[in-house]
């Protein structure tokens, strides 16, 4: 059984955190909502998933020393590209974003140092590209991922796990090499599905 991870990870430890752990081969999910960095490594310690899918900005723009640095650098090569594709986000410099930013960024190496592999997504955009509704539609998102092939979303399911769902769905197709990188490698990269 090869199991992939998807987060979607809030900008503060009080906010909810959604978690996803997929099965690849049969695309079932099972998801929760966390809040602390010890609760998310604790919980990818125990699925040890060939893949971590991170929605939070994973680097920062070249010629910038940190996010808080103020300079004229606002958006990576990739944020670039997505802006190219017409796919709307928060630039990574903008206030709460660098919050979520340096929280991704320190999670990231964390998640490194034990071993695992851990990308940067971006299920808003993966949702645009697969032509299913973002997060602030629950029903039309849900009744989306369902279409795609993805058993055993729950009931009561939060927007934050849909969006953890959709970063599993993208490291999934990370797995199986049907995926499109964004980006340069040296700067980050953002992993979105095949269009």
């Amino acid at each position: 059984m090869v199991k992939v991870v998807g987060i979607d990870l809030a900008g503060l430890e009080r906010r909810d955190t959604g978690f996803c752990v997929m099965d690849t081969a049969t695309m079932e999910v099972f998801t929760k909502v966390l809040h602390t960095d010890d609760e998310i490594v604790e919980e990818v310690m125990k699925v040890k998933p060939i893949v971590v899918a991170i929605d939070a900005p994973l680097s920062i723009p070249k010629g910038r020393k940190s996010i808080d640095e103020r300079n004229e650098h606002h958006f990576r090569q990739c944020d670039k590209e997505l802006l190219e594709m017409g796919i709307k986000f928060f630039p990574i410099t903008l206030g709460p974003m660098r919050m979520l930013t340096k929280r991704g960024i320190k999670l990231k190496e964390r998640l490194k140092k034990l071993g695992f592999r851990v990308i940067e997504v971006y299920p808003g955009g993966a949702q645009d590209v697969l032509n299913i509704p973002r997060k602030s539609d629950v029903k039309g998102l849900r009744d989306g991922l369902e279409k795609l092939g993805i058993k055993r979303i729950k009931k009561d399911v939060t927007h934050d796990e849909l969006d953890a769902i959709t970063a599993a769905y993208v490291a999934k197709a990370y797995v199986e090499g049907n995926y499109t990188q964004l980006g340069d490698e040296e700067e980050g990269v953002i992993i979105m599905p095949k269009l």
